[in-house]
């Protein structure tokens, strides 16, 4: 079987006279590796002429093997693995791949000079993608090839472990690694193998992380003024770390969601922020309006993936909840985070008193924030005395949100509910309250500032203390197992990998969240 040079080789073949082209047929007749044309043209007399053509020949020699190489199923892995199709080629010349791209030297600027071009694809269907490697692609390659993690790699080289994840992260997002499945997805009792595979994974692990019970404001909705301990910086550092180690086990991104109380008020913030950083960890704040000099220095130090403030309503109502001014002074600070590039959104807790104001705060809002969305008042600690819409009003809310979030540039989706307004209009569903439906010690879990673990901070759902026990543990309790699982009554309704209802509710309502429904579901099946 003689070897498709004119397939294979179509470039370097291509840019040869034809009395070359004619010779290099006769010399591989009988050859099978492709291999050796690039040596054959080390050896011709056209590298006078052409003196990158074998290392043209060479590259192309690699986009017919990458092309032939099977990927794996990301289920039959169990660790990072470097791509089979992937081929890592020394050259001597620039500009080659663009020599590839336009077929004719005028459309490449070549010139001497070692590089090493990588050339690979994702799938059977993908593109063979050829380009000069990176520093940080070398890198990730490395530490998967040697087995070097990213914690040893910064100890090694007294570099903050950021520099190697994001390394690792990069290359595996452009299918230079292959990554396992994401270990964190659900597991309903009817599943088989097939449907477990074919599930949505989660992608980011969070700890929604209240620092510290502190606060500028004394809202009359607040769930929790008891008083706590700040959370101590030395155990932060720690928690960090094992946070990092139970997301790479998993295959998911670590992620901070900081709160309080104001997490700003903490006297170690910024050590803690610049800590979670340079390990990699994905930030996020859930506080209030601050100074522009704090903001430019969260950004100098890490750009946070949101800052979420709350707002109740128009400006009048929402004073009465939050304080006089605040309102004005949240907006003004929206603008700011806006300016400065920081991405925003706004929360709103709602209630029987601002439900009418939900839709008009949107258009407020327009051009100012990233997107508005509400959580459903639990009534726990100050609000316990707020007044719910009935079940009927807030179905006829969520059909109103629906039709307004169409052309509204902030509605955005959170309760998870909503699906079931979907499901009756036919159209495609959200991800639920997590993107996974209820999120409770799923992809997050709560931290408190005096190192009590809960379900989810919206209601009393105690599931450890991060001070006596580590993260692995109190993940795999039983008591987390029961809020994962969610309420017995969801079980068999096919909304569940997206809704799961709102446990929160349940509780507040003196429901039981394992067993009884939330109480605002309207379905009916």
């Amino acid at each position: 079987m003689h070897i498709e040079s004119d397939i294979i080789f179509a470039t370097s073949m291509q840019l040869l006279e034809e009395r070359d082209r004619q010779f290099l047929r006769c010399a591989l007749a009988g050859v099978r590796d492709p291999d050796m044309i690039p040596v054959l043209l080390e050896q011709a007399a056209v590298t006078a002429q052409f003196p990158w053509l074998s290392d043209l020949a060479r590259l192309e020699c690699a986009i017919h093997q990458a092309g032939t190489a099977s990927i794996p199923q990301p289920g039959t892995l169990d660790s990072l693995t470097i791509n089979p199709a992937l081929r890592m080629v020394p050259v001597s010349w620039h500009g080659l791949p663009e020599l590839l791209a336009t077929g004719s030297e005028s459309g490449a600027a070549l010139h001497p000079g070692e590089e090493i071009i990588l050339v690979w694809h994702t799938g059977s269907e993908a593109e063979i993608l050829t380009q000069p490697a990176q520093p940080g692609q070398l890198l990730a390659l490395k530490m998967v090839a040697e087995g070097i993690t990213p914690e040893s790699a910064a100890a090694l080289h007294d570099t903050p472990q950021a520099l190697f994840r994001a390394a690792l992260y990069d290359a595996t997002a452009e299918g230079l690694l292959l990554s396992p499945p994401s270990a964190i997805r659900r597991r309903y009792p009817e599943d088989n193998g097939q449907s477990a595979r074919n599930r949505p994974e989660v992608e980011v692990f969070t700890l929604q992380w209240h620092l510290t019970q502190s606060c500028d404001l004394s809202c009359k909705h607040c769930y929790d003024r008891s008083q706590r301990a700040v959370f101590p910086l030395e155990r932060a550092h720690s928690l960090l770390q094992e946070l990092c180690r139970f997301c790479d086990r998993r295959f998911v991104r670590p992620q901070v969601s900081l709160s309080g109380g104001n997490p700003l008020l903490h006297p170690h913030f910024f050590d803690i922020y610049q800590a979670a950083a340079e390990q990699g960890v994905m930030t996020a704040i859930l506080g209030n309006a601050a100074e522009r000099s704090t903001i430019e220095r969260l950004v100098q130090i890490q750009q946070p993936a949101f800052y979420q403030v709350s707002l109740e309503g128009l400006e009048q109502h929402n004073d009465a909840i939050r304080g006089t001014g605040n309102f004005q002074r949240t907006v003004t600070f929206l603008k700011m985070l806006t300016e400065l590039g920081v991405p925003n959104m706004v929360m709103l807790t709602l209630t029987r008193g601002n439900m009418d104001q939900v839709l008009p705060l949107a258009r407020r809002l327009e051009g100012i924030t990233d997107g508005l969305t509400f959580n459903r008042l639990a009534r726990f600690g100050e609000g316990a005395g707020l007044e719910l819409p009935t079940k009927d009003e807030y179905r006829r809310f969520l059909e109103q949100y629906l039709v307004a979030a169409e052309t509204s540039p902030v509605l955005t989706f959170k309760d998870s509910l909503i699906n079931i307004v979907l499901e009756q209009n036919n159209r495609p569903l959200f991800g639920g309250c997590t993107g996974h439906g209820c999120g409770a010690a799923f992809n997050f879990v709560a931290i408190l500032s005096d190192g009590e673990v809960h379900a989810c901070r919206k209601f009393p759902s105690p599931i450890g203390n991060i001070h006596d026990q580590g993260l692995e543990e109190i993940y795999h309790s039983s008591l987390a197992e029961q809020y994962r699982n969610g309420s017995s009554s969801c079980s068999g309704c096919s909304l569940q990998s997206v809704c799961r209802g709102c446990p929160a509710s349940a509780a507040s309502s003196g429901l039981d969240p394992f067993h009884d429904r939330d109480p605002y579901c309207f379905r009916m099946w």
